[in-house]
């Protein structure tokens, strides 16, 4: 091929290939649509453990004072005749001498509004001091939910988990429910001013009833708590009577999540990958399936074990003299290093030395010392059995 040709032949690939890109690029710019879309971020600062943060924030945009914290201290805190406040703790952590207190607030002019204890979360019930004074009764009933109807605005339901209550010798002003399932609101009158008792305050918190985490990540960010327009409608009902005099105290527990929620909600793209790289991991170290099998036997490697064995090897195949004559020198290398006088001398003298040291007969110590014939078997063991016991009494 001609160098013209080969020019040719690239310049046609270069033009088709700028062909493609262009093509690329002009489908991208007719089949693109740009698309906006709102991501619900989780709360930070205050409005992650206020529950009423926004609350708080509605009723300053209305241009009420506010006071919101985490517990309620009479000795400190100065309530003001005409002031509103709401108790989202749990009534029974109140002391009576707070609950004497509060009510003598109350009958000076103020607005209080509290919940009662939550169903199902006591071991053995205690009285709620407030509550008795108010001749309110709490039911144990499994909680139901109150449909609540705004003109204009969707059906809800409210106080699935509250608590309900009855009344003993009162008459409220105001009052939701029935002798039969039990009331979920009431508005008591007391002196001057008033106490508005609730089976719950989900439709004030900043969720409402909604479950904001990732076991619900379907339901709509945009609703829930006062984001809906019935609660709206029912949160200016309940702070209706001081509303616009004194100042709101909004008393909440701080709720933080546990340490294990966190790392499970948002701390997943951590430890997911690494759960995953142990679980390879384990993979990769494992060798096979199936039932443990027991491990092999190890070597044995005592040294008794291999001496007896070398003693019943030469024993087996005639060789008796020597371990006849290893025995006698370890018993007369004894006898050197304890009774040198008598590992000196020899023959009979020697035999009436060691039968006089040890005490025993003279015809024993000479019949050890001598060999035994090479077929005696029985008297090989017995020179033996001789020979030990004297260098065992040296």
């Amino acid at each position: 091929m001609s160098r013209l040709g080969s020019s040719v032949r690239i310049a046609l690939i270069v033009l088709l290939g700028a062909g493609l890109v262009a093509a690329g690029v002009a489908w991208f710019l007719h089949a693109y649509e740009k698309v906006e879309k709102e991501i619900a971020l989780p709360p930070r600062g205050e409005a992650s453990h206020n529950p009423l943060y926004a609350l708080k924030k509605t009723l300053q945009a209305d241009r009420l004072k506010v006071d919101s914290r985490q517990r309620l201290n009479l000795s400190t805190a100065q309530l003001g005749k005409r002031d509103t406040l709401l108790i989202l703790n749990d009534p029974r952590a109140m002391t009576p001498v707070d609950s004497r207190r509060l009510l003598e607030w109350v009958a000076g002019g103020g607005h209080l509004l509290l919940r009662t204890p939550p169903a199902g979360s006591r071991n053995q019930e205690t009285g709620v001091p407030l509550l008795e004074a108010l001749h309110i009764l709490l039911t144990d009933d499994a909680p139901e939910c109150a449909p609540l109807q705004v003109p204009n605005e969707e059906q809800h339901i409210e106080f699935c988990r509250g608590r309900r209550f009855f009344f003993d010798q009162v008459e409220p002003e105001l009052a939701w429910g029935d002798l039969q399932a039990a009331y979920v609101y009431a508005r008591l009158a007391h002196g001057e001013g008033h106490v508005d008792v609730l089976a719950d305050f989900d439709f004030l918190t900043n969720n409402g009833n909604r479950r904001s985490d990732l076991f619900a990540p379907d339901e709509d960010p945009r609703s829930g708590g006062l984001r809906d327009g019935p609660h709206r409608a029912l949160a200016r009902q309940l702070l209706a009577p001081n509303y616009g005099h004194g100042t709101m105290h909004l008393v909440y527990a701080a709720q933080m999540p546990s340490l294990w929620r966190m790392v499970l909600q948002r701390g997943w793209p951590v430890w997911a990958p690494l759960l995953l790289a142990l679980l390879a991991w384990l993979w990769l170290r494992m060798q096979r399936f199936g039932p443990l099998r027991p491990a092999p036997a190890g070597e044995r490697r005592s040294l008794l074990e291999h001496v007896r064995a070398s003693g019943e090897h030469l024993f087996r195949y005639n060789r008796r003299a020597l371990l006849y004559a290893s025995v006698r020198n370890s018993f007369l290398a004894r006898l050197r290093r304890r009774d040198p006088v008598a590992a000196a001398l020899s023959g009979e003298p020697q035999v009436g030395a060691i039968a006089e040291r040890l005490g025993i007969p003279a015809e024993a110590v000479r019949i050890a010392l001598q060999a035994p014939p090479s077929h005696d078997k029985s008297a090989f063991r017995h020179r033996i059995s001789t020979l030990i016991q004297l260098r065992n009494r040296l």
